[in-house]
């Protein structure tokens, strides 16, 4: 089978969690005899055309532009000019794949243009995002979401969740979705070279304390206000010592003025961005990963901790309660409940035996339910379904 998959973001371009997604899970569909071709958009010095892991990556320069759905329509003109060159030149393409609303419109061009099978992720929608749709733009992200469903023969989301949310969103069929978990390679989490661990640890806090830490985007949407609002409850019950780790880049400056204003940022730590390299050392060091979200289709840092065998306290939305089984791979807490979510790291920092059980299970839960050739082969049926029924129709 020869699949086109269109992506706006793949690694060295990495935004969120769609470049590690498509990143992980075609190298194991191509182990599974198909040939894949992939557009997405130019990076750095990344090559304009290169074959990774059996993948053809095609990188198309976009037009800059200061607004961004200008930017997004300029990026569907060249993935569009591009893959219709692709599909006219390689020939014996079976169907189109895309990821999330941005490449929405080239792959719907494609598809009416070549007659070829659309396959649609969905990875999150506004509707999820914003709690509704309030906004003339949030309702053209919707709008752009429901027309990429529409348009695919399948859909494709990450957890059961999600498929109530399509549905219910973006008026999807339940019997057109289907879901398939995302995945982690746990080679790819392990630090493996030396290095002075007792060194790297006193960089974040002291040795009388321990490491509690969030990583992800600084939104609204991850709920990092609920986990400041916890901080206070954690630190007079164990007497200041934790020390919270807080890693990643956004809008920052509201949450270093709540750690001000309520005595805590002595206990707080804003890193910033940080590398994987340095992300994978840090998880040796780190007692407890807290995920407080207020919205999250499925969180793949909770795998990643899975596999760096720290306890996970994460809050009852979205995925995570599909991901995290609750007092045996991990503990989860009330959504936007600070109490709670106090309540769940106390239990992981204090029962230090019970939280070794809880990193076990999750460690072995990771090759039951998250490893990538298992759900290529999921992905795998989903294309073998399509393909069998589109011989029996006319287009």
């Amino acid at each position: 089978m020869k699949v086109l998959i269109l992506a706006w973001e793949f690694p060295p371009r990495i935004v969120g969690g769609i470049a590690r997604h498509v990143a992980e899970l075609y190298p194991e569909l191509v182990k599974r005899g198909h040939a894949v071709h992939l557009i997405t958009i130019e990076f750095g010095q990344a090559p304009r055309y290169e074959i990774v892991d059996g993948i053809h990556i095609h990188r198309v320069a976009v037009a800059p532009s200061h607004d961004f759905f200008h930017w997004v329509s300029n990026m569907n003109q060249v993935m569009g000019h591009h893959g219709g060159k692709l599909l006219l030149e390689e020939d014996s393409f079976d169907l189109i794949h895309a990821h999330d609303w941005l490449v929405g419109d080239a792959a719907i061009a494609l598809k009416r243009a070549f007659k070829l099978p659309l396959v649609a992720t969905i990875h999150a929608t506004e509707y999820g995002r914003c709690n509704g749709i309030h906004s003339e733009q949030q309702r053209y992200i919707n709008s752009k979401e429901s027309d990429l469903a529409h348009e695919a023969w399948r859909v494709i989301v990450c957890t059961n969740y999600m498929r109530l949310e399509v549905e219910r969103a973006l008026g999807v069929p339940w019997d057109k979705i289907d879901v398939v978990y995302n995945g982690i390679h746990l080679e790819s989490k392990r630090y493996t070279q030396a290095f002075d661990i007792q060194e790297f640890r006193r960089s974040f806090a002291g040795d009388h304390e321990k490491i509690v830490y969030y990583v992800g985007r600084m939104t609204y949407e991850k709920g990092v206000s609920v986990l400041l609002n916890a901080i206070p409850i954690v630190n007079r019950i164990l007497d200041n010592q934790v020390k919270f780790v807080l890693i990643g880049s956004g809008n920052v400056n509201d949450l270093k003025r709540q750690a001000a204003e309520f005595g805590i940022w002595h206990k707080c730590y804003f890193t910033g961005f940080m590398s994987d390299e340095d992300l994978n050392k840090f998880r040796m060091v780190a007692d407890c990963a807290v995920f407080p979200s207020l919205y999250e289709p499925f969180g793949i840092v909770v795998l990643e901790n899975f596999a760096a065998r720290v306890p996970v306290v994460v809050s009852d939305t979205g995925g995570f309660p599909e991901i995290v089984r609750h007092g045996k791979t991990g503990l989860v807490t009330y959504t936007n409940d600070a109490q709670s979510l106090a309540l769940g790291i106390l239990e992981v920092l204090r029962n230090p035996e019970y939280a070794h059980w809880l990193t076990e299970n999750a460690y072995e839960d990771l090759d039951r339910r998250f490893a990538w050739a298992k759900l290529a082969q999921q992905t795998d049926a989903v294309y073998g379904r399509i393909l069998h029924e589109r011989i029996q129709v006319e287009w």
